[in-house]
């Protein structure tokens, strides 16, 4: 991607200073600079839209800090430096307030302290704009009719719910099966909502540990608890301005419910060790593999957290009832992972698909990305067989009906085939198998 030249403003009345800062920064070929004396000038020219203004404070038509407003109102982006031979530190702390980048006294230094602060600048600048680019594909990436894949009546019904869910604000609870795409369907809706320029935040609430749990959604100040050396801020505040996923909701514990009944309805959260209120503005989005009003029920969930996170309900469909749409999914993800390992596309016959319309996929999407990805690497021609899809456990229970075992013999046995399959990786199994890490540890010490 080329890079755009850095537009720089000088602003100085004195010719021969004017001159000289403009020689300066001309040096480098990345600048693009045009230079003004009086702050008018200036002002009358911002539409140009210029990264960076270098200003004079005393200006024959206005004051600095007077301008500094003036152009932070037209455009918070644009980067002031304030240039003076004064250094009254009353001054200088009123214009770092009003949002001015550095402030540099006119001294022998002038020149490399002005070329460090604009090298600064112009690396932040950068960076911005490759953001922007990015999150512009991230956007193409999760338009939700291109990444989530099907034309079965379930999933339309999915698209309709996602519509109105971008075209809103409104709290959003997403169930469904393990597997079936929640948080796809999540940065669906955040990546084509007005929100899409701020940040997505997903936690899963079933993968912290009970007393991390506050810390992790809400911050903690320096010194609230042993270990807390530095102050840090919570997934409240990381999500500022965009969207906040609360993975599986239903596995919080009911001791911190009512903290995040608070942090919902007020709109702020308290980091551990303080007292001080921190406003928060995040859209929340709640997921779970369970029924939340069976959850209520029981009395695991809270009753008002239910009334205040449900929102717009969006149930996504168990792949088993989505008919040809598993077909779709298949095709896709044959050719993502041949592109991915710079195979030819392979091909798939009507036994294959027979074959795959006849499973029932408990393991939803995910489960058959994994078989889908075996497929393409049992396949040693440019079709996949039916010989290739293994669905279930069925080439690893193949010898195990030979002799009687039991149900605990059968998992261990199927834990260690999985994880010589994939290189000893426990935590990719467990992702596979769609268990625990620890279980898999306690299942290999029950099998020794």
């Amino acid at each position: 991607m080329d890079e755009k030249p850095l537009k720089i403003f000088i602003v100085e009345d004195d010719e021969w200073y004017n001159r000289m800062l403009v020689h300066d920064l001309s040096l480098n070929p990345d600048y693009e600079i045009e230079s003004f004396t009086t702050g008018k000038e200036c002002l009358k020219n911002l539409y140009k839209k210029p990264d960076v203004v270098t200003l004079d404070y005393r200006l024959p038509d206005m004051q600095g800090l007077e301008i500094l407003k003036k152009i932070k109102a037209e455009n918070d982006e644009i980067q002031v430096i304030v240039i003076s031979e004064q250094d009254e530190i009353e001054v200088v702390v009123e214009l770092l307030k009003f949002g001015a980048y550095d402030y540099i006294v006119k001294s022998k230094d002038v020149r490399n302290r002005l070329l460090n602060t604009v090298h600064n600048i112009r690396e932040g600048v950068h960076l911005k704009r490759e953001i922007v680019t990015l999150r512009h594909e991230v956007k193409k990436k999760y338009n939700y009719q291109n990444a989530i894949i099907g034309n079965s009546p379930p999933i339309q019904n999915v698209f309709e719910l996602i519509d109105k869910a971008i075209r809103t604000n409104i709290s959003i609870t997403i169930t469904g099966e393990t597997g079936t795409g929640k948080e796809l369907v999540a940065k669906a809706i955040h990546y084509n909502s007005p929100r899409a320029g701020k940040p997505f935040v997903a936690v899963n609430m079933a993968a912290i540990p009970r007393d991390l749990t506050e810390s992790e959604l809400f911050g903690h100040e320096k010194g609230a608890f042993t270990g807390a050396y530095i102050r840090r801020i919570g997934k409240f505040e990381e999500a500022r301005g965009g969207t906040l996923l609360l993975d599986e909701i239903t596995e919080m514990d009911i001791s911190l419910q009512a903290k995040l009944l608070r942090a919902l309805q007020e709109k702020e959260i308290v980091r551990i060790g303080s007292n001080i209120p921190v406003k928060t503005d995040c859209r929340i989005i709640a997921s779970t593999n369970r029924n939340l009003q069976d959850a209520v029920l029981k009395g695991s969930f809270r009753q008002d957290l239910y009334y205040r996170l449900y929102g717009l309900s969006i149930e996504l469909p168990p792949l088993r009832e989505r008919g040809n749409d598993i077909i779709l999914l298949s095709r896709q993800f044959i050719k993502e992972f041949c592109l991915e390992n710079n195979l030819p596309v392979k091909s798939m016959g009507k036994a294959s698909v027979d074959k795959l319309l006849s499973y029932a996929f408990p393991g939803n999407v995910r489960e058959l990305r994994s078989v889908m990805e075996l497929a393409v690497a049992l396949s040693t021609t440019g079709e996949i067989g039916p010989e290739h899809i293994v669905l279930g456990n069925e080439v690893l229970l193949t010898d195990q009906f030979d002799k009687e075992m039991t149900l605990r013999e059968i998992n261990i046995r199927t834990v260690k085939k999985y994880l010589e399959k994939y290189d000893n990786n426990i935590k990719l199994v467990a992702q596979k198998l769609d268990i625990g890490v620890a279980t898999i540890y306690r299942m290999l010490k029950d099998g020794d």
